[in-house]
């Protein structure tokens, strides 16, 4: 099978060859005279306000200006190189326009322009030594020396197989990041459950178990101790576990979603209950951890068990009919090809994952440290979010395809009874117990529009909050910090308004939503009990300490 290492030049070259020649060759077949024109104004008004063309547009802000790549004194000193930059915005503006025009279904245009973009933020001039007068000036002030560090950045990088955004030897997990006073009560071949040592003197009855997304780590929810959602809710007096889902290798390369049900969310919903001797526990699942969770408690339901109190689904997908982007990825002959490939057994592997992933915001998280690292020679900054990005997690082949396949491809999650879970029917008005779902407004990953749709599916009184930023840095907003801000509506029940009808009547907050969901979990949580000193229980005894052995395991 061909290499998908993102370091592979000749993979690099044919893939953009294929995601844009056809287009190309569509667009300039397409193109309208007023296209032409349209681009021979653009060029015209460049070269004028470099001073090609007269002075009618001295003083005028150059496209450039407004592009952090291009906005330094290097670039906009220096008239040929904004006109070099300037070339390029308006060239790159005019041909995804072109795009427009070009007879494609919606579907085809949207991932048309995506392609395109990548091969335009690709061939940006800040990317390559000649044409970038940043790092040509810092070569020459330190005598080539940012030259050589940056050589030996990628050779570094090369050795890794991904691009560092972060510096990685700032973090170990365990002892600077992922802290948390706990231990692993329980462990079979898919999960670690960790419980959490409490940190006040009485708990709630009710424990809460989160549910992380199996194609990363958990310790997202477990950043340094200023960062960590586990710690947060730990004191404000809940009893909290935690699934550290395995880095699978190849001998766990056969199993499928309905493993990672049974044995995985099914079993841990078991293990906390008798670990804590209650009837009902609530739950947090988060991004895909939250489609598991949503299947797992459709199916239990169906099955007559009432054993979750309440739910938290934090930007999670059930109605994948607008997953953004990643769209442009994923189709019939992606998902056929890879069912080929590992369906019936292998590895998706996690490193490139996250570089498919990172490609959604190629400016930001490849082509910035690309530069950064390579023609400037520095090294990223220490960031325990972004140390987290990078950690990446290998998958099961069948588990992977059974997911595209099923949501993705053909949206079957929001279809009553249309696929099985363990062989029962799943339909999402079966997830009825009270639920809290949180999006982010700018998340790439999961569209908070989506968000609000996958919420409207459940039955139960559901309260809908969004948050400012991201699909990560939205979540991640520490109580104690109070940054940015979130905005919260009207609870009636089954969500009952269209997304933009929600968000016309909401309510803005400043700070972080954490608090608010603190204060909504609290009644789902029963009357308080003295602290559970005691990790696990007689059945199940602690083996090791937080964070386990699993979340260390590395992807090959």
């Amino acid at each position: 099978m061909a290499s998908n290492n993102p370091f592979d030049l000749g993979k690099i070259q044919e893939a953009l060859q294929e995601s844009s020649a056809r287009w190309m060759h569509l667009m300039t077949a397409q193109a309208s005279p007023d296209a032409a024109n349209d681009l021979i104004k653009q060029w015209a008004h460049v070269m004028s306000q470099a001073g090609v063309a007269g002075d009618s547009a001295a003083g005028e802000p150059s496209l450039s200006a407004q592009d952090k790549r291009f906005s330094s004194q290097e670039w906009q000193s220096q008239p040929a190189y904004r006109m070099l930059a300037d070339a390029y915005l308006a060239t790159s503006k005019q041909l995804l326009e072109n795009l427009q025009r070009a007879p494609l279904n919606d579907k085809d245009r949207k991932r048309a322009q995506f392609f395109m973009k990548q091969y335009l933020d690709a061939l940006a001039p800040s990317n390559f030594l000649a044409t970038n007068p940043e790092a040509i000036k810092l070569a020459m002030e330190t005598q080539g020396q940012s030259l050589k560090e940056g050589l030996e950045n990628l050779h570094q990088d090369v050795v890794k197989g991904h691009v560092s955004i972060t510096d990685e030897s700032a973090f170990e997990v365990g002892t600077n990041i992922a802290v948390s006073p706990g231990a692993v009560v329980f462990e079979n071949e898919i999960f670690q459950l960790l419980q959490y040592s409490p940190t006040t003197s009485e708990v709630f009855l009710r424990p809460i178990l989160f549910v992380p997304p199996c194609i990363n780590k958990f310790y997202i929810l477990d950043l340094t101790p200023e960062n960590s959602l586990i710690r947060y809710l730990v004191s404000q007096g809940h009893t909290v576990f935690v699934m550290s889902w395995r880095n699978v290798g190849p001998s766990l390369g056969q199993l499928t979603w309905d493993d990672y049900i049974a044995n995985g969310v099914v079993k841990a919903i078991d293990t906390v209950r008798l670990i804590t001797n209650v009837e009902r526990i609530n739950t947090l699942g988060f991004c895909v951890g939250g489609t598991l969770l949503a299947c797992a408690l459709a199916m239990l339901r169906r099955m007559g068990h009432d054993v979750v109190e309440s739910t938290t689904f934090l930007t999670t997908f059930v109605d994948f009919t607008d997953v953004g982007d990643i769209d442009a990825y994923i189709n019939e002959n992606f998902i056929a090809r890879r069912e080929q490939e590992v369906g019936s057994g292998g590895i998706v592997n996690g490193a490139d994952l996250a570089f498919a992933f990172s490609s959604l915001r190629a400016n930001d998280l490849v082509w910035s440290y690309v530069v950064s690292n390579y023609l400037k020679g520095k090294k990223p900054p220490a960031f325990d979010l972004l140390y987290w990005n990078a950690d990446s997690t290998n998958l099961p082949g069948p588990w992977y395809c059974w997911y595209v396949r099923n949501t993705y491809v053909e949206n079957n999650l929001v279809k009553p009874d249309r696929v099985k879970v363990c062989d029962v029917p799943i339909d999402m008005s079966y997830v009825d117990m009270p639920a809290f779902v949180f999006a982010a407004r700018e998340d790439h990953i999961v569209p908070w529009r989506s968000a609000y749709a996958s919420a409207s599916l459940f039955s139960g009184d559901t309260e809908f909050t969004l948050g400012a930023s991201g699909h990560i840095a939205g979540v991640i907003n520490p109580a104690s910090k109070n940054k940015r801000s979130f905005w919260s509506g009207r609870s009636t029940g089954v969500l009952d308004l269209s997304a933009d009808q929600w968000l016309g009547q909401a309510h803005e907050q400043p700070g972080s939503w954490w608090t608010r969901w603190s204060e909504w979990l609290t009644q789902f949580g029963g009357r308080m009990i003295p602290a559970r000193t005691t990790l696990g229980n007689a059945a199940f005894t602690p083996t090791e300490p937080a964070p386990g052995r699993y979340v260390r395991e590395k992807t090959a």
